[in-house]
């Protein structure tokens, strides 16, 4: 469990690594914070730890919302404030049971956070956070001005908890169950980031084009977050009730949303343990800057808020990733267990025959207003055929490469698979019908290890849902996609980085990884898009003879190039493309021989 909780998304290892302080720094941490009100403590520090506690599972949501998937909000404090008075008004005004209160205000942060999210998160840019601080602005004016909620005064006479006949009171009693959620949630948030969904969802911040290619739901995936993040601040509401026992909207406003996210980002903003760290440092500088400013300045007033944002500006400037930086450099991380040897095979699809068609292409055109950028092209690629599309810079090859595989919408024409009409499908129907691509310019997720990535091409081929990673319940399908993934790299000689950070990795091994990736998803036609596309010489040799041994394996390829050379030596047949247009297909002997190939490369039929 405790090595789990620290697998996280870090910095590159130094180079001296204590695993054994690692494994064991989670648990240490929850014993100290579960003991606490046992020991002679003045109850100050008690309620500061209580705070700490609720303000970082509002903080850990944003980690996994902000950090992780790279959705901004600044309304995580309304979700908070659904909680709070869902908790509040259920005790005092119908005396229900808190724990039903607690149901029931998750549910409504969930319904709201689906509303608002299908609402947004099928846009991009700066709608979400606009529709979050619309959102918490909307929920703090209504809960101020509502009779039944006590308008500004809010409700009052919260009771306190009691658990199986014991008063948990609002210190002591009250900080054990407050670190318990606190503790559990980040455990089941450190297992989701290390899963099949995780992964998925890591995914997100390097935009939605890789993600469908591996056959990922860009937007179900982050509909998932922005519940899972609602869901956390809910709970910290409705612990927040019954520990200040008084609701009212203060707390909730569109500053508390922006607090939040700050102690996210000072703490480390894709970091688990970041949220706790971001937590503790703004709630215990808060208060001491509030007895200190004063003396210092000689007037009172808010001067805390422009030293925090002093120390937002040279936080981002000096450790961009947050303060939890500095402490995983004193607890570096350690190579994962290998614990897959012997695991069962994925499921793989039937392979087509040698011959069948797989690829048909009739006629495709792409047009952006005025300009025609590919232009009635066609050809067919059968199983164990190694086609080249090749052209020169601007030829279109890179469009009708995307038009095939689902990221652009055909303007006319059709693309067929085995028969099935695919053009105007998403990508990731595509990807389950057995078509895998790499890209252009290396698409990855530089945080994550070789080996999670090329994992993350196995994606389709699991089936665990996000509770069972939660709970740690999918960790047999999770040894079985580590070994295919191992296998993959196996397969293109980089098994020996499989623990490598990917963003350490030089272009031409990202390009392998990216291959890898791609065969991970047990592909019936593996489409490269210029894989040689920046590579010195000897990087072209490894990456042509990875090529030759796929094609000696009976893999079908699509390889779009402009470097003619590269090809010569690995396809059956050649397509040539120019300004759009089908220029000629054949042998690459014939197209070698061709004047009007050579006329297009070199601008010179002679």
């Amino acid at each position: 469990m405790a090595r789990v909780l620290t697998e996280v998304a870090e910095v590159a290892p130094a180079p001296a690594r204590r695993p054994g302080l690692r494994r064991f720094a989670f648990a240490l941490f929850a014993a100290v914070m579960l003991v606490l009100p046992a020991l002679p403590v003045p109850d100050f520090w008690i309620t500061q730890s209580n705070y700490i506690g609720l303000y970082a599972l509002v903080a850990l949501g944003l980690v996994l919302l902000t950090g992780v998937a790279g959705l901004t909000s600044f309304g995580q404090a309304a979700f908070v404030g659904v909680g709070a008075y869902t908790a509040a008004f259920l005790t005092v005004k119908l005396a229900a049971s808190p724990w039903l209160a607690l149901l029931l205000g998750v549910g409504i942060a969930v319904l709201a956070a689906l509303v608002l999210g299908a609402i947004t998160l099928r846009m991009s840019g700066h709608y979400l956070p606009l529709a979050t601080i619309a959102w918490g602005l909307v929920l703090y004016y209504s809960m101020g001005n509502m009779d039944f909620l006590g308008k500004y005064d809010g409700i009052l006479g919260v009771p306190t908890l009691t658990l199986f006949g014991l008063d948990l009171g609002t210190g002591r009693g009250l900080h054990v169950l407050v670190w318990v959620m606190a503790l559990l949630s980040a455990w089941a948030c450190a297992n989701l980031l290390d899963s099949r969904p995780g992964r998925a969802i890591r995914s997100l911040r390097s935009g939605a084009t890789m993600a469908e290619a591996m056959g990922i739901s860009t937007f179900r995936h982050k509909l998932l977050v922005f519940v899972i993040a609602a869901v956390l601040a809910a709970m910290s509401g409705w612990l927040f009730a019954f520990f200040q026992r008084t609701v009212s909207p203060s707390p909730f406003n569109i500053g508390k949303g922006i607090e939040y996210l700050f102690m996210a980002v000072l703490g480390g903003v894709s970091h688990v343990w970041g949220a706790f760290l971001g937590a503790a440092v703004v709630k215990l500088t808060e208060d001491q800057l509030q007895v200190l400013l004063p003396k210092l300045i000689g007037t009172s007033g808010n001067f805390e808020t422009i030293v925090f944002g002093i120390v937002l500006v040279v936080v981002l400037k000096y450790a961009p990733d947050g303060l939890w930086t500095f402490v995983i450099r004193r607890l570096p991380r350690a190579d994962r267990k290998r614990d897959w040897a012997g695991a069962a095979p994925l499921p793989a699809r039937d392979k087509p025959a040698r011959g069948e068609p797989l690829l048909q292409v009739d006629g495709v055109r792409k047009q952006f207003g005025g300009l025609t950028a590919v232009n009635d092209v066609s050809f067919e690629i059968r199983a164990g055929d190694i086609v080249g599309l090749i052209g020169p810079n601007g030829a279109g090859k890179s469009t009708t490469f995307n038009l095939i595989t689902g990221v652009l919408a055909l303007s006319a024409g059709q693309v067929r698979w085995r028969g099935e009409t695919i053009g105007g499908l998403p990508s990731r129907e595509i990807a389950r019908r057995g078509i895998s691509r790499t890209f252009q310019h290396v698409k990855m997720i530089p945080e994550m290890t070789v080996l999670e990535n090329v994992a993350l091409g196995g994606y389709l081929r699991g089936t665990s849902g996000t509770l069972r990673a939660m709970l740690r319940l999918d960790r047999d399908e999770e040894r079985r996609l580590f070994a295919e993934a191992e296998r993959q790299l196996a397969r293109i000689g980089m098994a020996d980085r499989m623990h490598e950070l990917a963003g350490n990795l030089a272009l031409g091994p990202q390009r392998l990884m990216e291959i890898a990736r791609a065969l991970c998803t047990d592909p019936a036609l593996l489409l490269l898009d210029e894989p040689a596309a920046g590579l010195r010489h000897k990087e072209k040799q490894a990456l042509a003879d990875v090529l030759r041994q796929l094609k000696s394996e009976g893999m079908s390829l699509l390889l779009v190039e402009h470097d003619m050379e590269f090809v010569m030596g690995l396809t059956d047949r050649i397509v040539v493309m120019e300004f759009g247009t089908r220029l000629m297909e054949g042998t690459p002997a014939q197209v070698q021989a061709s004047p009007k190939v050579r006329a297009a490369y070199l601008g010179t039929e002679h």
